[in-house]
This record gives C-alpha cells, structure tokens and sequence, in this order.
C-alpha cells in the first residue's frame, strides 16, 4: 500500500475570517486518555473510530516515527472519507509507538509479551513517538506533526514486573506503559512533552491548529 506523505508545511488557501468559528472537534481513536487530555482543555470532541488496521505490513515496515505520521494521518482521513462529518470539522487523527534499541514496540497483546518487555526495558531508555494529524474539512487540507520524547524506566523488580502485568494495563497501551496509569511509578524521568506520552500532544496539536491558520480557541 502507498504510503500517505505527511503535509505538515502545506498552507492554508482560506484565511482564518473567511472560515465560521464554531468547530466541530472530531477525535478519530477510541482512546479514553486522548479524550480525557482533550476535555482537560476544555475540548469537547465527538469520538468516531477509524477501524484502521494497525498491524498493516507496510506500515510495520517503516521507521517508528514514520509509521505514527502515517497512520495518524490515514485513520483521520478514513474517518473523514467515512462518516458525515461536516463541511466545518476538524478530524483529529493519532497514533503511538514507542522505539526501543531501534525497534518499533506496539501494544504488547499478550501477559506473556508485556512481562517480557518490561524486564528488557527497567533500566533503560527509549523514545515515545506519537504522530498527529488534522484534517481541516473547511478548508479542505490537512497538517501533520510529530511529538517524540525520551522515556527512562526505573529497575523494576521482578514482582514489581509481575504486579504492574497482572493490573492488564500494559496491554492496552504502545510500548507497554502509560504516564498516567499503573506504570507511572516506574518511570523515573522523561525529557519531552508529557502529554505526547499519554497520547496526544497538546502543544502538538496547538502549533498544527496554527499551521492551519486558525487559533486555539477555534477549538473550545
């Protein structure tokens, strides 16, 4: 499959007084931390899941930080070519992973692949990228970012290990660990945007609103 190119430097071709100011804000994930960063701003976004395949070989194929640009921007546009979204929406497309020793880590799916992952990565450090894309159906563009942070994880003990698996967290989210849930005690420090580690940048999303040409309250 071809890949999308990531349009983060394309200009706007309508000036930000020619485009009505109330937004619908439209979340193409289902997930819960993305939303609840979102309404902690005081966004209030609709959620249509894109349904996209994540495990597509092409993709799985590519760079870690090239994979999140890509499949940010397809589940955005999948959920704009799929769902009435309206002529004044701005479709909010992401995806994470996080790149150990080069490698691109997902979801771990399995008990027994999470207890494995978190015993190679106490101790260490890795890079959590997540790629965000918006499509701006007024203007009928779209702009795409990236948020990348280095992630350092404390030495886990093995019933630490043991205990953090059995909460399930670590399955539902990509590298294995989230900012705010069970393994934030584990994490001993970042150096990046915290909330591109959770799930969505917001300073992210805040510059790519203004590439579009619009302004941060366009979204409130």
């Amino acid at each position: 499959m071809g890949t999308p190119k990531s349009s983060q430097f394309t200009s706007p071709q309508v000036g930000y007084n020619a485009i009505m100011s109330k937004r619908r804000i439209i979340l193409a994930s289902a997930s819960p931390s993305r939303k609840r960063l979102l309404e902690s701003v005081g966004i209030s976004p609709d959620i249509l899941v894109s349904g996209v395949n994540e495990e597509e070989p092409d993709l799985l194929a590519l760079k870690p930080s090239e994979m999140v640009i890509a499949l940010a921007i397809i589940k955005a546009h999948t959920v704009r070519n799929a769902h009435p979204v309206g002529s004044n929406a701005l479709v909010i497309g992401c995806d994470s992973t996080f790149e150990f020793d080069g490698k691109n880590l997902g979801k771990p799916l399995t008990r027994e692949a999470a207890v494995a992952r978190a015993k190679l990565m106490r101790g260490k450090s890795g890079y959590l990228h997540t790629g965000h894309s918006v499509v701006d159906t007024a203007q009928d563009i779209e702009v795409s970012d990236i948020s990348t942070s280095k992630v350092t994880f404390v030495q886990m003990t093995d019933r630490e290990v043991e205990e953090y698996v059995n909460t399930d967290e670590p399955l539902q989210f990509a590298g294995g660990f989230t900012l705010d849930g069970h393994s934030a005690p584990f994490i001993s420090h970042i150096d990046g945007d915290p909330s591109g580690i959770i799930g969505l940048s917001l300073p992210t999303l805040r510059k790519i609103i203004i590439n579009l040409g619009l302004e941060w309250g366009d979204l409130l």
